[in-house]
């Protein structure tokens, strides 16, 4: 029964840092959300020095609450694991660094993971085709990237794959296209016959390009996508080896403070607004192998997502302390646009939602046959 009260002082927890922390927004500064009433956080006023130490202490003492309140339980209830019955204790998460799995990094940083017996490596991926490579050959026990990669895989027949949790869903300035300053390029028409940068070819940057190319009336098939690593594609636009870039935050505001680059096109828009980006997926026979290992991640990932989705101050620490060369500095960490981060775990996928990221993929010819994403989902 202890864990119900942990799931309680959670909610309450989360309640008391939102209220504090943003108890002087004003209507044009909460946004509706798949999980409720929830601040803006990309439209907040700036917070004085002593109002964000306040806020830091605020968050710190709830922290040593949670830790207390978990080290004093001496049972669970049922259908929770017990470190004891974890099946594995150490765990590989390979994730692209970017602000979609930031709830992931959050979790890690404030011991979400090691409260529930887990010890979690997270390694640094280029793109989720990376992920689901290393995921099948068993480098990597749980991975998160993008959707639409994820779908492919699963089509093809190269993976045998189950999603286990929603990453992350797209908000305005989230995705973007950029340019040099001064480019001759001055709308999303100018892209016709233009060489766009994205970090790999055929996956969610350009199902978000093509759907915006439509909204112009171009197709996918009179542009040139480039593919390049993230931090690459600032200094490809200065060398002239790509015209545009597809850059999501993090990148996107680092390059236009460091290297000037202009916004062309936000990307949440038309049909693919507010479009789900990020999953966290396993193999199928590796959930069947782990299934208390499974639920002990999704308990603390769900906790990191709640945090990311609460907690703007949380979200920019996270961002702060990836990796090199993923690191952003505090200034665009204070700045960049953020998502919503949804606290479906499974077995409470949405799945309206995530079969909307192949329907669109259908739309956008690339499937050739409509696909069902309900197989991709399990149970615990």
């Amino acid at each position: 029964m202890q864990s119900r009260h942990i799931k309680q002082f959670l909610s309450h927890t989360a309640q008391i840092v939102t209220t504090y922390t943003f108890s002087n927004a004003g209507p044009e500064q909460l946004l509706n959300t798949p999980n409720g009433l929830l601040p803006n956080r990309n439209n907040l006023p700036e917070a004085s020095k002593g109002e964000m130490m306040n806020r830091r202490f605020l968050r710190a003492a709830c922290l040593v609450a949670l830790a207390a309140a978990i080290a004093g339980c001496s049972s669970a209830d049922a259908g929770t694991a017990k470190p004891a019955d974890l099946e594995k204790t150490t765990l590989t998460v390979g994730a692209v660094p970017v602000a979609d799995e930031v709830g992931l990094y959050i979790a890690k940083a404030e011991g979400f993971f090691a409260a529930e017996g887990l010890n979690v490596k997270i390694d640094s991926l280029v793109s989720s085709a990376d992920a689901t490579k290393g995921q099948n050959d068993g480098t990597y026990d749980v991975t998160a990237g993008n959707s639409v990669s994820y779908i492919q895989d699963e089509v093809s027949g190269r993976s045998d794959l189950e999603i286990v949790a929603e990453g992350s869903l797209m908000q305005a300035g989230n995705q973007a296209l950029y340019t040099l300053p001064g480019s001759s390029i001055k709308s999303v028409t100018g892209l016709k016959g233009r060489r766009i940068g994205v970090n790999a070819l055929d996956n969610i940057g350009t199902l978000l390009i093509t759907s915006v190319l439509k909204e112009y009336g171009l197709s996918a098939h009179e542009v040139h996508f480039v593919a390049m690593n993230f931090p690459q594609m600032g200094q490809a636009l200065e060398r002239h080896q790509i015209d545009a870039a597809w850059l999501p935050e993090p990148f996107g505001s680092a390059d236009a403070e460091s290297d000037g680059l202009t916004e062309l096109a936000d990307l949440d828009q038309g049909a693919t607004a507010g479009f789900p980006v990020g999953w966290y997926v396993v193999t199928k026979a590796w959930a069947k192998k782990y299934p208390h290992t499974l639920a002990a991640f999704l308990a603390a990932l769900r906790q990191g997502q709640q945090a990311a989705d609460t907690s703007r101050a949380a979200i920019q620490e996270a961002m702060e302390h990836l990796p090199a060369p993923y690191t952003v500095p505090p200034g665009i960490a204070a700045v960049m646009s953020v998502e919503t981060y949804p606290l479906t775990v499974a077995p409470d996928i949405d799945l309206p939602r995530t079969q909307r990221v192949a329907d669109e993929m259908y739309q956008y010819g690339m499937l050739t046959t409509p696909f069902q994403v309900s197989t991709m989902l399990g149970g615990l």
